[in-house]
């Protein structure tokens, strides 16, 4: 017999998915009821079905009723992790949305790619870069708009010659396509059907045209807008108007108002902590922790900043340690009332050759990169000190289950010129622009120091540091040496793991997908086979 009467699953139907099943998805429009649902659920022994009709039905206003007395009075902040939202900001500097992105938790981000995406657009006659009002405001302004038209001038005028210059490196000639007839890899002088053809063709233009935009992509000034959509839960989102509401950006701070503004027309009641007096006694503590932290560096730290790249392992443990710390935990879920100190104490005394054994089982088990290591494998921790340039950091700094670190960007470290610059006879070109950023940041950074990151280039090397946990480290490394990766990242990873290897030869096995080779065309294989989805798809 059904729980409900016949009205009441009526009613029930507009706002859950079903009237009898125990698993069902909660449907009603009200995101705040949603929420507040959730919520309320944790404190009754009624069912959720229930508790809508005995006490939302009736009530409008409940939902946001409940959130004040449960988030306000008790200050209960899980249940603000109950409210979620999907916002678009478009037109913000790769500034911001790097600060954006600083979140790492309940938070997750799509931004607008510079490998598909061309960047020489120009809106009402202008490139469309940030333009910082204090920076325009001041005598630095002619300055700075110069400085980034130049890049945005060099960047856009070299489109073109770059992936002619690109596609005559790599001609269509020496790559195989899949016949649609018998199914085999075929050169492209070797294709018959027209299909085919047309299909080879999009894949190598989409494929030569990403490498160019790749290689070009380090004339971009750091001002350079772009579109993030971001996807998360109240309480992150709190936090990142917190943060965003804290920073000496003008841009940051503007975004922190108009980011509020929308949420608060679809979660308001979960967000409305950012901006009262408990949120900007929150900004505070951020600006005085920073201010502090300023304060205490300039007295005690000499500034020592070095030219080039650096990927380098600076700390971890012997392998001894290592294994011993990972096999305790691999055991310890399946040693029933046994303590970690006990187990620990058992698995040192196994032989090393055994411990490597049982480590080659769990590598052996792993047969592809979907298959992560086990979180036995987060008990042991690598840091990196890393600088590369800033186009780079901009694909790791995607990865969120790790620490990283970073400085403000400037042309301290000098920059990447790529080799295909060179020989395309771009050099000079490449050189004066950087030459003239650096002037200009040199110049503005007296002033404004926060602001001057604007005008930098993604070229430019830029410092940070990464602990992350083995675990992390083999998703990371995997990913990022896939064959359609940026060859820069790519380079990086291949570092990290040979650095691990060579003081883990044993652990290091965990990573089996990493790719150490280098490819010609990068997404060309990654091309193809998006290009054979489509073609399921169309039947």
């Amino acid at each position: 017999m059904s729980e409900f009467s016949i009205k009441e699953e009526k009613i029930l139907s507009d706002h859950f998915s079903n009237t009898k099943d125990n698993v069902f998805a909660i449907i009603t429009p009200q995101q705040v009821d949603r929420g507040a649902l959730m919520s309320r659920y944790s404190r009754t022994d009624k069912s959720m079905r229930r508790i809508f009709l005995d006490e939302f039905l009736k009530n409008k206003n409940r939902g946001e009723e409940f959130y004040n007395r449960v988030l306000l009075e008790y200050g209960d902040d899980s249940v603000a992790e109950l409210g979620e939202a999907q916002i678009a900001i478009e037109g913000l500097s790769n500034i911001a949305v790097k600060k954006i992105e600083d979140r790492r938790i309940g938070l997750s981000y799509l931004e607008k790619s510079s490998r598909y995406v061309t960047w020489n657009k120009k809106e009402n006659g202008k490139y469309r870069f940030y333009r910082d009002e204090k920076i325009m405001n001041s005598k630095f302004a002619n300055m700075y708009e110069d400085s980034c038209n130049l890049s945005f001038e060099i960047y856009s005028k070299n489109i073109e010659p770059m992936v002619n210059y690109i596609r005559e490196k790599y001609p269509i000639e020496k790559y195989s396509f899949k016949d649609s007839i018998d199914k085999k890899e075929k050169l492209f002088t070797k294709l018959k059907n027209e299909k085919d053809i047309k299909s080879a063709n999009m894949i190598y233009k989409s494929s030569t045209k990403a490498k160019a935009l790749d290689i070009l992509r380090g004339l971009l000034p750091a001002s350079t807008l772009t579109n993030v959509g971001i996807t998360g839960n109240g309480r992150a989102f709190e936090y990142l108007l917190t943060v965003l509401g804290s920073s000496e950006l003008d841009e940051e701070q503007k975004l922190a108002s108009k980011i509020k503004k929308e949420l608060d027309s679809t979660i308001k009641s979960f967000v409305r902590r950012a901006d009262d007096k408990y949120g900007k006694a929150f900004q505070k503590y951020l600006r005085d922790v920073k201010n502090k932290s300023r304060s205490i560096t300039l007295k005690e730290i000499n500034p020592n900043p070095t030219t080039g790249t650096i990927t380098k392992l600076t700390e971890y443990e012997s392998e001894k340690k290592a294994l011993d710390k990972i096999i305790t935990s691999i055991m310890y879920e399946q040693s029933p009332s046994t303590s970690y100190q006990n187990i620990m104490q058992q698995v040192k005394k196994i032989s090393k050759e055994k411990k490597i054994k049982i480590i080659n089982e769990f590598i052996k088990i792993r047969t592809n990169k979907r298959h992560k290591p086990s979180r036995a494998f987060e008990n042991v921790y690598y840091t990196f000190d890393l600088c590369n340039n800033f186009g780079m950091f901009r694909d790791f700094h995607r990865h969120r289950a790790l620490t990283l670190q970073r400085q403000l960007l400037t042309t301290d470290h000098g920059f990447v010129l790529p080799n295909e610059i060179k020989t395309l006879g771009l050099e000079k070109d490449f050189k004066e622009c950087m030459k003239n950023t650096k002037e200009t940041f040199g110049k503005i950074r007296k002033k404004y120091p926060e602001q001057s990151q604007y005008v930098v280039n993604f070229a430019y090397n830029y410092p940070y540091f990464m602990k992350l946990n083995l675990r992390e480290a083999c998703h990371l490394i995997e990913l990022r040496t896939i064959p359609q990766g940026h060859i820069d990242y790519r380079r990086v990873a291949q570092q990290m793991y040979k650095q691990i290897n060579k003081v883990h030869p044993n652990l290091s096995q965990i990573m089996k997908f990493v790719d150490l080779k280098e490819y010609d065309l990068e997404r060309f294989e990654s091309e193809k086979r998006t290009e054979e989805k489509r073609k399921k798809m169309k039947k």
